[in-house]
């Protein structure tokens, strides 16, 4: 079983599934960027939330890491390009806290209308100051949602219970789409000089840093207020602190700054600004289900299967017809490795039939997986096999056909003049290949397999069978390949144990043998 490192706390909940599994879990809540390197030395899964910083240094070290799980959604403190170029997956739990944060949206949206911390804090402090904390309402005000993805369409949803005019800036949503949620989509400069509220919920990126700033406040009105519960830096919190100090607008509310944790800023001085110390996910709804989905997702990924939420795996979700062929795909692919011997210029992937109408890029993966994983001496995942196809000088080719002549479904792969195929037949969908080298066959994928070409004429069968016998190797299965090539013939065997090299070479020497293939599946 493996070994998880936790170096933040995360629900108890989460911790005891993995547990569960056989995997031993080290919770180590002390560790600071010094010596996080040196407790990653053996570890194989890694889980943090949005403290732990995982840099490229860090990384090279960890020569055991399979998978990074960050329980909660941003990812801001994980250099995924230098772990995608080492084959570690990086998971996150993007919906377990997606409900809080837009209910802390609306809480801090309220709070700055209303002033309520202000006016708790100095009736606290034994001042009645009912006139100097006059608010505002939400209703018929405009609020400006800068990024209109999971939060962002919750917030859209609650504030419209208020009574508030929608308006939103997203590249990536269409006006139509917008139209369809009561959401008028504009520019992000028409959307800050519009809006009585400008509520943010993107991603950090090299792109949106700063992106509120002093040039794009310029435009707003003065009595704008800026709400962040997504990530510190997306709002320049210096010049945010002067367009409220200078009245260019009314005031903000952040839970998120650039550096947490902080209790200095220039931000913490003006009373018409609300802040919270990053409690967007903060509640115990959203910590539980970040704990057990970032488990559940770094057990997958532990197992070798498919994970929903990789954010660096380049595939869609496997649906439940492409699902039970992953398995017969990683594997015809270490197959197919074995039987071509190295890595080609071209690979040739096509699926046939159902297969091909799904978005069956998950299925490349898994070719992939399986051909570099017999051909390569590092450990290949779904996240760095593209990498090594890259790096190989190996073009990828995906060829798609809905209509299959024999099967449901096939999956086939050529190279260099070598050819595989392979489906799932029965009620039980269990795999075979089905043809190897252009001739038609019927044998279940095993660990070792042998392709035997040879002369079509009597004796050749019995002669490989005897030869086999002889060396106390038994044969699980074989199917004689037909072909449409006269004279050409092809046994595929699947034995019970490998074949040592001296039956392989008696094989090779035998009259009417023209080539013979061990195949390590």
């Amino acid at each position: 079983m493996a070994r998880v490192l936790v170096s933040e706390e995360i629900a108890e909940g989460g911790l005891d599934r993995l547990r569960a599994a056989g995997h031993t879990v080290d919770v180590r809540l002390d560790l600071t960027p010094e010596t996080l390197p040196a407790a990653l030395v053996g570890v194989h899964a890694l889980i943090i939330r949005s403290s732990t910083q995982v840099t490229a240094e860090v990384l090279e070290g960890a020569t055991d890491l399979i998978v990074v799980g960050r329980a909660g959604i941003g990812l801001d403190n994980v250099d995924v390009t230098a772990a995608t170029k080492r084959g570690v997956m990086v998971v996150n739990a993007p919906q377990s806290n997606i409900v809080s944060a837009a209910e802390h949206t609306m809480a801090l949206l309220l709070a700055q209308a209303r002033n309520v911390p202000q006016a708790h804090a100095a009736l606290k402090a034994g001042r009645w100051e009912r006139s100097k904390w006059e608010g505002v309402e939400l209703a018929d005000k405009t609020l400006g949602i800068v990024g209109l993805g999971r939060i962002g369409k919750l917030v859209a949803h609650r504030a419209q219970a208020f009574g508030m005019r929608l308006v939103a800036y997203d590249p990536f949503v269409s006006a139509e789409r917008g139209k369809q949620m009561n959401v008028e989509m504009l520019s992000l400069e028409d959307l800050i000089a519009q809006s009585d509220f400008l509520t943010v919920h993107l991603p950090k990126t090299k792109e949106t840093v700063g992106l509120i700033g002093s040039e794009a406040l310029a435009g707003a009105k003065r009595d704008l207020r800026v709400i962040n519960v997504a990530r510190g830096g997306i709002v320049d919190e210096a010049a945010l602190a002067e367009a409220v100090r200078t009245g260019v607008i009314a005031g903000a509310a952040l839970d998120v700054f650039d550096v947490e944790p902080t209790t200095d800023s220039p931000l913490f001085a003006l009373d018409s600004v609300v802040v919270t110390p990053h409690l967007g996910a903060s509640t115990r709804e959203a910590q539980d289900k970040a704990g057990d989905t970032i488990a559940d997702m770094v057990m997958l990924a532990l197992a070798g299967e498919f994970v929903p939420f990789a954010v660096n795996v380049s595939a869609a979700e496997a649906n439940e017809t492409l699902r039970p062929f992953l398995p017969l795909a990683e594997r015809i692919g270490r197959l197919f490795a074995s039987l071509v011997g190295a890595a080609p210029k071209v690979l040739e992937i096509c699926a046939e039939g159902e297969i091909a109408e799904q978005d069956s890029r998950i299925l490349t993966l898994s070719v992939l997986k399986g051909f570099f994983g017999a051909i390569s001496d590092e450990p290949v995942t779904y996240v760095n096999a593209p990498q090594l196809a890259r790096d190989k000088g190996v073009e990828v080719r995906e060829v798609k056909s809905a209509e299959s002549q024999d099967y449901v479904n096939l999956l086939t792969l050529r190279c260099d003049g070598h050819s595989m195929a392979g489906t799932l037949t029965g009620r039980r969908s269990e795999p075979r290949i089905v043809m190897v080298e252009d001739h038609t066959t019927d044998v279940p994928p095993s660990d070792h397999m042998l392709v035997v070409r040879n002369d079509d004429r009597p004796g050749v069968i019995g002669l490989v069978g005897t030869l086999l016998g002889d060396a106390g190797i038994n044969i699980a299965d074989m199917d004689v390949g037909k072909s449409r090539q006269v004279g050409s013939a092809l046994m595929l065997i699947a034995p019970t144990s490998p074949v040592p090299d001296s039956v392989l070479t008696a094989l090779r020497s035998a009259p009417g043998i023209v080539s013979v293939s061990a195949l390590r599946g």
